[in-house]
C-alpha cells in the first residue's frame, strides 16, 4: 500500500488548555476567551464546514458533519498508540488487521461504522500528566496538502481542552505516522472522581480536513472505571 513512511513528532497546537487548575480551570480559560459560539444545527445547514466552525462548537456534536464518501482522498487510519511518556509504558495499542474493510450503511451521513470509538481505561489514566497519542495512516493515489486535525473534548456537555495539529503535504500511497503529544492539566481528587463515576460523559469529536474542507468526522466516548490498568513496558 505505502511508498514512502514519513514520521512526525508533533507539539499540539493547544487552543484550550491550563496547565494547573484542572477542569475549573479550562472552563475558566475557555469563558476568557470570548470565542463566537456556533451550534451544530447551522453547520449542518452549511455547504462547507470550516476548520473556524468547529472551533467555535461549545457542545459535542450529536450527529456527523459529513458523509464517509466525503473523504475523496482515500484517507485510512490504521494504527493507534497511547502511552505514557513519563514512564515509557504503552496505555493501549490497536491495528487494524490487514485486508478487513469497514462496510458504510445505507444512511451515508449518519452511519456510525468505523467512525466511532468507547474507550475504558483504568482511574489511574486521569492522574497522567504528558501522553504521546500516536496514529499511523495511509494516503490514496492523489498528493494531500494541508492536512488538518481537530480534536475536541468535551465533559459533561462543557468543552475541556481543544486540539489542532497540522500536516503540510503527505505523499500519494504512502503510509504515514505521527505522534501527537499532550500535556494534561492536573486534576484534584473530587474531578477524578467526578470523571470516573460518569462514564461516558467525556466526549470526544475529531474533524478532518484537506485544503480546508472537512473530509471526516469521527467520535469517541471514554469511561475511566476499567480495572484492567492495560500498562505494556
Amino acid at each position: 500500500v505505502c511508498g514512502v513512511c514519513a514520521c512526525w513528532i508533533l507539539a499540539c497546537d493547544q487552543l484550550t488548555m491550563a496547565k494547573a487548575g484542572g477542569i475549573s480551570g479550562l472552563l475558566k480559560s475557555k469563558a476568557k476567551a470570548g470565542k463566537k459560539v456556533v451550534t451544530e444545527a447551522e453547520l449542518q445547514a452549511k455547504d462547507n464546514v470550516t476548520v473556524d466552525d468547529v472551533l467555535s462548537l461549545a457542545e459535542p456534536t450529536e450527529s456527523y458533519l459529513c458523509k464517509p464518501s466525503d473523504n475523496t482522498c482515500g484517507i485510512e487510519f490504521t494504527a493507534f498508540k497511547l502511552r505514557d511518556l513519563d514512564h515509557n509504558i504503552t496505555l493501549f495499542e490497536v491495528a487494524k488487521p490487514e485486508g478487513v474493510e469497514f462496510e458504510e450503511g445505507a444512511d451515508d451521513r449518519e452511519d456510525p461504522t468505523g467512525r466511532f470509538v468507547p474507550y475504558d481505561f483504568p482511574p489511574a489514566f486521569l492522574k497522567l500528566r504528558n501522553v504521546g497519542a500516536s496514529v499511523t495512516f495511509v494516503v490514496g493515489d492523489n498528493p494531500v496538502n494541508n492536512f488538518t486535525m481537530v480534536e475536541r473534548h468535551f465533559f459533561k456537555g462543557k468543552l475541556l481542552k481543544s486540539f489542532k495539529f497540522n500536516f503540510p503535504f503527505c505523499i500519494p500511497g504512502s503510509s504515514n505516522t505521527c505522534e501527537h503529544i499532550y500535556e494534561f492539566p492536573a486534576l484534584t481528587d473530587a474531578e477524578v472522581e467526578d470523571m470516573v463515576s460518569s462514564p461516558g460523559e467525556t466526549k470526544s469529536d475529531s474533524f478532518y480536513f484537506v485544503d480546508g474542507k472537512l473530509i471526516m468526522h469521527n467520535k469517541a466516548e471514554y469511561a475511566y472505571d476499567s480495572a484492567n490498568d492495560g500498562a505494556e513496558s
